[in-house]
């Protein structure tokens, strides 16, 4: 009997996704998408109001104010919670987000890193993701935002061309 240690090249199992090569989502090696997508999306999520009337007044205001422009941008757009915040979706394919914390509002982006952004808005440093940072009291370029709002949800919809019935990848 061979030992796991003995001169047996290790053989990495082909159904353990853990394996896989980086994007690919399955052992038929079909690609990932890149959209993150929530089929229970609706179009008016009542979780979504109560989120922003359970935080505090504040800054539930001001991520209120840029949750709705999200919300405006189309027929289209729908919405859930999200890992505990409101969460903007273009059909099931998420564009953008509001959170609030403790001193502040993030208004994120889920493609934000390939966004265009003249004003330097966005922050972050992650592959994809990229958010805007409101304190209350603080002045925002506010037509910025909402150009960098529109350019998200249509970037969503030109990403859905090309990934139509994307592979789910939501949790």
């Amino acid at each position: 009997m061979t030992s796991f240690n003995e001169a047996t090249p290790w053989k990495i199992p082909t159904t353990n996704r853990a394996y896989l090569a980086p994007g690919f989502c399955d052992s038929q090696r079909r690609p990932m998408s890149q959209l993150l997508r929530f089929p229970s999306a609706v179009p008016r999520d009542p979780a979504v109001d109560a989120w922003f009337d359970s935080t505090a007044p504040e800054l539930g205001a001001v991520a209120r104010e840029w949750f709705v422009r999200m919300r405006a941008c189309g027929p289209d757009v729908r919405e859930l919670l999200h890992d505990g915040h409101p969460t903007a979706c273009v059909g099931d394919a998420a564009f953008g987000y509001t959170n609030a914390f403790t001193a502040h509002v993030n208004v994120g982006f889920f493609q934000g890193a390939g966004l265009p952004d003249p004003a330097g808005l966005l922050q972050g440093d992650g592959r994809y993701m990229r958010h805007v940072k409101l304190k209350p009291g603080t002045a925002v370029d506010a037509a910025s935002l909402r150009a960098l709002i529109a350019a998200a949800y249509l970037d969503i919809r030109k990403r859905l061309v090309a990934d139509p019935g994307g592979r789910s990848n939501a949790r």
